[in-house]
């Protein structure tokens, strides 16, 4: 990687160390953050955590018992998860702690194969949930499911290959998708009616990328699986290299990232802890 990177090393730090807590931290994929600051992931056995916002403790709140990938809030105090066992979104009321099964396809004949990342359009109802569909092979897509009900369809259904990552365009105009093996970001424009535009790529990266997030001026954060670095892409600038960390230690093949104020946590499938980048914005 010869890129100079935006970020000296030690603007990243272990933020959480779940090596030898109880419960473990097994290998968190996805990761949000609640209204109070605290950060929440998953597990490899389909646990649900929650870590305190000072990083001083850890809860297991539920689990799928399956594999815990992508995770998100709505605003009424839900999170979704995907996960990779059953092939579906699961629902928990993080208030009362019930947790059922949300959606695992049309309902009529086509399911999900691997549920990667949720993320929520709070303003029309609706749940976008990125399909992988399979490590070797291009497939849809995009599903769309009511935020309320469930119900819901494969909204883009052209191929992709491994879709992961993915984020809503800051005015929802727009989905941005991580092709982790297509080693590229593109936007579906969404349009008028609901349905999707042509797909564009909007940037090739020299990495496996797998998380994506928006800061407030609508830049986008891609956390790349292979090797373990963050990129920065605008319309203004460009790509650019946020950090890199060469031993694969304070970054090990992050997964997915998500914003705290001006500090960046990201979750790290290749160890035990949950980084925290400080002073990003």
């Amino acid at each position: 990687m010869g890129k100079q990177a935006i970020l000296p090393d030690d603007r990243a730090f272990v933020f959480f160390d779940g090596i030898f807590t109880n419960p473990q931290l097994n290998h968190p994929e996805g990761i949000a953050i609640d209204s109070q600051g605290n950060i929440w992931c998953g597990g490899e056995k389909g646990e649900i955590y929650r870590i305190d916002r000072d990083g001083c403790a850890i809860e297991q709140i539920a689990s799928t018992g399956g594999f815990t990938l992508g995770i998100a809030f709505d605003g009424q105090g839900n999170l979704f998860t995907c996960d990779m066992k059953y092939g579906a979104v699961f629902r928990l009321n993080i208030r009362t702690g019930y947790l059922c099964r949300f959606a695992d396809g049309d309902g009529i004949c086509k399911k999900m194969r691997i549920p990667n990342v949720p993320v929520v359009d709070e303003k029309n109802g609706f749940l976008y949930v990125s399909d992988s569909f399979n490590q070797h092979q291009s497939g849809p897509g995009i599903w769309r499911f009511d935020l309320q009900s469930g119900k819901g369809r494969l909204w883009y259904d052209l191929p992709l290959r491994f879709a992961n990552g993915i984020a809503l365009s800051s005015n929802g105009d727009a989905l941005y998708v991580a092709e982790s093996f297509g080693r590229c970001v593109d936007k579906i424009p969404i349009l008028a009616n609901g349905q999707p535009g042509q797909k564009e790529i909007i940037t090739k990266v020299d990495a496996v990328p797998d998380g994506l997030t928006l800061d407030p001026k609508g830049r986008i954060y891609i956390s790349c699986y292979e090797p373990s670095l963050i990129y920065r892409w605008s319309e203004s600038d460009g790509l650019e290299l946020l950090i890199y960390d060469r031993d694969a230690v304070t970054l090990c093949h992050p997964t997915n990232c998500a914003f705290r104020g001006k500090d960046l946590f990201v979750s790290n499938l290749g160890r035990w802890h949950i980084t925290r980048i400080a002073n990003v914005l």
